[in-house]
């Protein structure tokens, strides 16, 4: 007996929609440093970075430890009339929810430390599992939700959102930049290096998907 089959995906992984115009077309093979556009609109489709792999692992370790150390040492410190105080992100995060700030504070903690964290350890999740082939499904599973992951970690908002609090104040006290401040600035740079090495179509091509596994 004849079974159909509907809502599968079609058979050519090459096929892709142009997300500002949806031309579908077809990508073609890249070399390592290549790039595709749309026909239409010449949006950039995809790009083959060179060695992804080694250069998103290093710089995503990076990333890990610098966030690591930015959020066990003080970010600002303050003097004033002869008294000091300083604060981490978490500590300026727990101060805004102490006076009734708590709709920001959730946000800071979210866009500055929880966003981050997510990033970092769900792009070197998926660096290490697709070091096999076929890489296991959970890669894929990932790779999907990091996208929104990266939208939502928002540190240079904070800091210029830090500058410009410290503009505002710096006639009434002494600020100290903490050497938080100065991780965290580094941090933004190597979150926006893993992103542009990141090769996120070979992952896809690695996954092992529901399909494949069941044959």
């Amino acid at each position: 007996m004849h079974v159909h089959s509907y809502n599968k995906p079609p058979a050519d992984t090459a096929l892709i929609a142009c997300p500002d115009c949806d031309l579908l077309q077809r990508l073609p093979e890249l070399a390592p440093g290549a790039s595709t556009r749309c026909r239409r609109c010449d949006l950039e489709l995809g790009r083959r970075p060179v060695d992804s792999r080694n250069r998103t692992l290093a710089l995503t370790v990076a990333a890990a430890i610098l966030w690591i150390a930015a959020n066990s040492v003080p970010m600002l410190g303050l003097s004033v009339i002869g008294h000091q105080a300083s604060t981490t992100v978490f500590g300026g995060a727990l101060h805004l929810w102490n006076n009734q700030q708590q709709i920001v504070a959730v946000l800071i903690l979210f866009t500055a430390l929880v966003a981050p964290a997510m990033q970092i350890s769900f792009l070197l999740a998926v660096e290490l599992g697709s070091a096999r082939t076929p890489a296991p499904a959970w890669v894929g599973a990932l790779l999907r939700h990091h996208p929104t992951l990266c939208e939502w970690s928002m540190i240079e908002v904070m800091l210029i959102g830090v500058l410009v609090a410290l503009i505002k104040i710096a006639e009434l006290a002494t600020v100290i930049p903490g050497l938080a401040l100065f991780m965290l600035a580094g941090l933004v740079f190597l979150l926006a290096g893993t992103q542009s090495t990141f090769d996120r179509r070979a992952i896809w091509e690695q996954v092992t998907w529901a399909q494949e596994a069941g044959q």
